[in-house]
């Protein structure tokens, strides 16, 4: 029979299995071609909620919550489905729960008729139902039921199943957005399960703590070892809050702590020496660690082998801002893992990567193959990439300089413009970083400005104006070489370039000044250039001519005589003859020819005489500028500072430098400047170390010693079913010994009666006669007293009757275990009478084995 009921039940499951899948194949077909005029007819479906039949009424369930997410309007089935709230089926109850979350504040009114009966779900039997009542009583956002919500939470959080516990926690911050005012009682609830024994319940408690009391610290002190401990075994969201908040707890409660130690020197052959070498020892500071940073750390060395990308970074995090460097090496390797992931994921990493390696660059260098551009790699990809190589080029070795460089200058000359752009920029960074390359990486610059690809020539001759600007007097000799191309490249802003720097340090040294004659050739093609060019020419003309007016000097004229002069008396008349005399003298001398200084002085006007000419008003506004400045003697200090003042020399950083201080792991590290001034919405910085002397007491953090009274009352339902199992268990295993123990001494017993001879016996025999005769003189005494014990109980008030009868059954219970005891010992007796009389039957037959003292 029981076979028969086995297959019968086995196929009543087949059958509805069967039934289960042709509907969800039906529903999956009309998601596909679209909803048919019967699956749109609301009176049916209505008639599928409203049927006794739990399967019909999980088909009508599946069609409205098919259309609540293919935005089709599924509010009218409202009343309908909150009937369905009290259903025993748990399919059915799911998705009335999750319609009745989703539509709650649509229809508050509705929504709040529901209440009483997820209440009563609340005390399931079913731990599942239970969780998903709390969680659904805690997603209906109608801040009337804010208490009964709170309520709910009080009642989670001393539940036995720890899934419960765990729903409690994420219904907090939900309690808290619907209404502020429950913090208290939230913070109190909170507290209980961060104490938890579960793992998987304090991490969500963490995450709660994070976003309804961040601040209140003082909450986590007894905690945080117990959740350095479970950190290990939390689920990987729960490792990511635990992590977030136990730096932030590090930050503003262990202060950072150095010691002074001095350097070891080696000693030398002969005492005195070695004695004055340790004098002279050099002192550095060494990092000391508190006891529980150190078990932070440890514990998150753990976590580096996570399969979760999100936990490496929180682990990178908690490493970089509160471990020594020493610590840094073990981090490298699992962050760089991460480039295995897709490119998005790719992208992130990579982020942090640059951000890790701005602040300490050699630990990368190991891995500096990883970060070579493939052929596949997307835009955002290939930048950061090229950065990181940038970052630590001056680290490496020389091989793998060599192989940097070589890669750098192959994507130069890509086809791809950005790039190329990129690339360039790249060696050009590389070469200021590290001035042991800075020649080679210039030859490779200067190879490429006489290339066809007009992006690659002008980068080219930007990156090297930014060389040549760092060092110019070691650069002449590039200027030169510069100078050569001029005539074999055309592209404008190359042209530019040359000039400029023609014009800037060509002309400093007078006997290597090549400007004027490169001014002069380019003045033969002037109306040929560029607009560009043509602003360059015209500002190589008026420095070359500043330069020989300051070299030299033009004489001031005499001054006309005014009226009042003209006037004055024969006290002036020896005066105008020394005038006149040199006068006279000047005419006579003959004059010097200055064929380089009118040269020049020719050279420029005839440049402003074309620039007067040309079509663009710019260039016409600045020639006529330069004129007016140079064209008095006065002016000539001015012209100075504007056209020859020193240039600032140009420094071109990584482009993640700003963004050097934004928090590891974060959103706004990956959006960059383009998140503002204070970050996205919700980004805060890590505080400062705490200042030494200001933190919390360290016993704080120590494991609290309880009270019976207090434990019955902190501890959870769970704890309180775990301990009643010990107990129980701990009797029973005493009670097992004490039955055990008995046995053994029955044995023990039964085995020396064995041995015994004839005297012992009969001795035996004779004391248990003398202990009879006293029990019976002891039980009339007791009798007696128990007489008069009752006539003073009879004297009693009556307020004293309850203790009387506790008395007395503790009185039957002795009787009892004595008249137990009399049993046993009647046992015994009748066991020794057989006994004897077996010695007696052997003594009479002459069997009695020959004993000691028998004769």
């Amino acid at each position: 029979m029981e076979t028969i009921s086995r297959i019968s039940s086995m196929l009543e499951t087949a059958r509805e299995l069967t039934l289960e899948a042709a509907q969800s194949a039906a529903l999956t077909r009309t998601s596909t071609t679209g909803l048919t005029s019967r699956n749109h007819n609301t009176s049916h479906i209505k008639k599928l909620l409203d049927s006794r039949n739990d399967r019909e009424v999980l088909d009508g369930m599946r069609r409205v919550i098919t259309l609540m997410y293919s935005s089709d309007s599924s509010l009218t089935f409202f009343s309908a489905v909150v009937k369905n709230v009290a259903n025993t089926n748990l399919e059915v109850k799911k998705l009335v729960y999750i319609y009745l979350v989703h539509h709650a504040e649509a229809e508050p009114d509705l929504a709040l008729l529901s209440i009483n009966t997820i209440q009563k779900s609340l005390t399931d039997q079913n731990p599942q139902v239970r969780a998903l009542a709390l969680r659904t009583m805690s997603g209906i956002r109608v801040p009337v039921i804010s208490q009964i919500v709170s309520l709910a939470i009080k009642r989670g959080c001393g539940d036995m199943s720890p899934h419960v516990r765990k729903a409690a926690a994420l219904a907090i911050p939900k309690c808290y957005r619907l209404d502020p005012n429950t913090l208290p009682q939230l913070v109190g609830y909170l507290s209980t399960l961060l104490g938890d024994n579960q793992y998987f319940v304090t991490g969500p408690a963490v995450s709660a703590f994070l976003e309804v009391c961040p601040d209140s610290i003082d909450l986590i002190h007894k905690h945080y070892r117990s959740l350095v401990k479970q950190l290990v075994d939390m689920d990987e969201w729960g490792q990511v809050a635990t992590l977030r908040l136990l730096t932030l707890y590090a930050r503003k409660c262990f202060p950072r702590k150095t010691q002074k130690v001095k350097q070891a020197i080696s000693k030398g052959f002969y005492e005195e020496e070695s004695d004055a070498e340790n004098d002279n020892g050099e002192e550095y500071e060494v990092p000391i660690l508190d006891p529980d940073l150190d078990l932070l750390l440890r514990a998150c060395k753990l976590l580096l082998q996570n399969r979760n990308s999100a936990v490496i970074v929180s682990v990178v995090r908690c490493f970089l801002y509160l471990a020594p460097p020493a610590y840094l090496d073990a981090i490298v390797g699992p962050l760089i893992a991460l480039l295995r992931s897709p490119q998005d994921m790719q992208n992130i990493a990579l982020y942090n990567i640059v951000a890790v390696a701005l602040r300490h660059p050699k630990a990368f260098t190991k891995y500096a193959s990883h970060f070579l551009v493939r052929a596949t790699d997307p835009p955002y990809v290939w930048r950061l990439k090229l950065e990181v190589l940038t970052i630590i080029f001056p680290h490496c070795g020389l091989h793998l300089k060599s192989v940097i460089i070589s890669e750098l200058e192959h994507f130069s000359q890509g086809v791809d413009p950005d790039l190329v752009r990129e690339s360039v920029r790249a060696i050009g960074r590389c070469a200021q970083s590290d001035p042991n390359t800075g020649e080679l990486c210039l030859g490779i610059l200067l190879n490429q400005v006489t290339s066809l690809d007009d992006n690659l020539v002008s980068e080219s001759l930007t990156v090297i104006r930014h060389l040549i600007q760092q060092d110019p007097p070691s650069h002449e000799q590039t200027v030169i070489k510069l100078v050569k191309h001029l005539g074999l490249t055309r592209n404008p802003d190359a042209r530019a370039t040359i000039v400029w720097l023609v014009g800037e340090y060509a002309g400093v040294a007078p006997e290597r000044n090549i400007a004027p004659d490169v001014l002069r050739v380019l003045t033969k093609d002037f109306a040929d250039e560029a607009e560009a060019v043509k602003q360059q020419i015209v500002l190589l003309g008026a420095k070359v001519y500043l330069h020989h007016l300051i070299r030299n000097p033009p004489k001031e004229e005499p001054q006309p005589k005014s009226d009042a002069e003209e006037q004055q008396g024969p006290s002036n008349e020896w005066a105008d003859d020394q005038d006149e005399a040199h006068a006279e003298k000047r005419e006579k001398s003959p004059q010097r020819s200055e064929p380089e200084e009118d040269g020049i002085t020719l050279l420029w006007r005839y440049i402003l005489l074309l620039a007067r000419y040309d079509t663009s008003y710019d260039l016409r506004d600045r020639a006529r500028l330069y004129k007016a400045l140079l064209g008095t003697p006065s002016s000539t200090e001015l012209a100075n500072l504007l056209l020859l003042a020193p240039k600032p020399v140009p420094h071109t950083p990584s482009p993640s430098e700003t963004r050097k201080d934004l928090l590891i792991g974060s959103s706004t590290l990956i959006v960059g400047p383009e998140a503002g001034t204070h970050g996205l919405k919700g980004y805060e910085s890590l505080p400062e170390w705490v200042v030494s002397g200001q933190e919390p007491d360290p016993r704080l953090r120590e494991q609290d010693i309880r009270t019976e009274a207090s434990e019955k009352y902190a501890m959870t339902a769970g704890e309180r079913l775990d301990k009643a199992l010990r107990d129980h268990e701990h009797s029973a295993g005493s009670a097992k010994q004490q039955q055990n123990g008995r046995m053994q001494a029955a044995a023990a017993a039964a085995a020396a009666s064995k041995s015994k001879t004839l005297d012992e016996w009969l001795e035996d025999e004779s004391e248990s006669e003398e202990e009879s005769e006293y029990e019976e003189v002891t039980d009339s005494e007791a009798e007696t007293e128990e007489e008069t014990d009752e006539e003073d109980e009879d004297d009693e008030d009556d307020e004293d009757d309850e203790d009387d009868e506790d008395d007395e059954d503790d009185e039957d219970d002795e009787d009892d275990e004595d008249d137990e005891d009399d049993e046993d010992g009647e046992e015994e007796s009748e066991s020794d009478a057989d006994e004897s009389q077996e010695a007696k039957q052997l003594l009479t037959e002459g069997n009695l084995p020959a004993q000691e003292g028998f004769s």
